[in-house]
C-alpha cells in the first residue's frame, strides 16, 4: 500500500488529519499504538498510504466516518499566537476554543501582534484552497503605520515591492488618513504571503504599528468582539466563497 503515487493517496496519519478524526501528531499515535485498521488489518505505520475517501477507516474498534465540515471564525486578540502549543507558554487561538468535537486546523496564521479574523476548519481540501494563491481570496487589514504615508508610497504598494527576494504588491490600498505622527490605511491582499503586510510597509520605510484582519472573501469580522468566535454555516460559506463552492463541492 505505500508504493505508488496513484491520484488521492496520502499517507495514513495525514488522511486521518484530512477527514477531521485526530491531529497529525494524535493520529501518529493511535497507529503506533495499534488502534487504527484500514479494511480490517491493523495499521501500525503511520506512512501507509490510503485514498481517506474510499478507505473503511477504524479507531478502537469504531468506524471512523468523516466528521461534517465545520468552519470557525474567531476574533484573533493581540498576544494570541497561531499555534496548538506554544514552548514559551503564551496563549493559543486553542485556548480559545471550546471542545468542538472535531480537529481543526487554522487557515493561514496572523502574528503574534496581529488581530482579527482568523478560520479555522477540519475540512483540509477547503484550507488548501483558501491558502493557495491561485484562488485570489481577497484578504483585508486595517493598517496603522508609524509616520505619513504619502499618494505616491501608496501607488508603489500597488505597483510592487521588492522585499527578502521576492516581489510583494497589494491590488488595493485606501489611504484613509496620514499625518507626521501615523497614517491609517485599508489595504487588500490575494496572495497571503509570509507577514506580507508587515513587509509591504517595510520596504516603503513606515513600521506597522497596528494591524488588523477584518475581512477574507465575502467574509466579515464585523461585531465578533476580541477572543470570541462562532461556527460560519453552510449557506453563509457558500456566499462568501463562491468559486470554493463551484469548483470543489465540501465533504458530507
Amino acid at each position: 500500500m505505500r508504493t505508488g503515487r496513484r491520484r488521492g493517496l496520502v499517507a495514513l496519519d495525514r488522511a486521518l488529519s484530512k477527514l477531521g478524526l485526530a491531529s497529525r501528531t494524535e493520529a501518529r499515535r493511535l497507529i503506533e499504538a495499534g488502534c487504527v485498521e484500514i479494511d480490517g488489518r491493523v495499521i501500525v505505520d503511520p506512512r501507509t498510504m490510503v485514498v481517506p475517501e474510499r478507505a473503511s477507516l477504524r479507531i478502537r474498534g469504531t468506524t471512523a466516518a468523516p466528521a461534517a465540515r465545520l468552519v470557525v471564525a474567531l476574533h484573533k486578540p493581540r498576544g494570541v499566537v497561531t499555534t496548538r502549543s506554544d514552548p514559551e507558554g503564551r496563549p493559543t487561538v486553542y485556548s480559545l476554543l471550546e471542545d468542538l468535537g472535531t480537529h481543526v486546523v487554522p487557515i493561514g496564521r496572523l502574528d503574534l501582534a496581529t488581530s482579527g479574523l482568523l478560520l479555522l476548519t477540519n475540512d483540509t481540501r477547503f484550507a488548501d484552497w483558501l491558502a493557495d494563491p491561485q484562488s485570489a481570496v481577497p484578504r483585508v487589514y486595517l493598517v496603522t503605520a508609524r509616520g505619513r504615508v504619502t499618494a505616491e508610497e501608496v501607488e508603489r504598494l500597488g505597483r510592487g515591492v521588492e522585499s527578502r527576494g521576492e516581489r510583494l504588491a497589494a491590488p488595493s490600498v485606501v489611504l484613509r488618513k496620514a499625518s507626521s505622527r501615523e497614517s491609517h490605511l485599508v489595504v487588500t491582499l490575494t496572495e497571503g504571503r509570509n507577514r506580507e503586510v508587515r513587509r509591504l510597509f517595510e520596504a516603503i520605510g513606515h513600521e506597522v504599528t497596528r494591524l488588523r484582519r477584518v475581512q477574507v472573501g465575502g467574509l466579515e469580522l464585523g461585531s465578533l468582539a476580541p477572543r470570541a468566535w462562532r461556527v460560519i454555516g453552510e449557506a453563509e460559506l457558500s456566499r462568501a466563497f463562491p468559486g470554493y463552492r463551484r469548483r470543489q463541492p465540501p465533504r458530507t
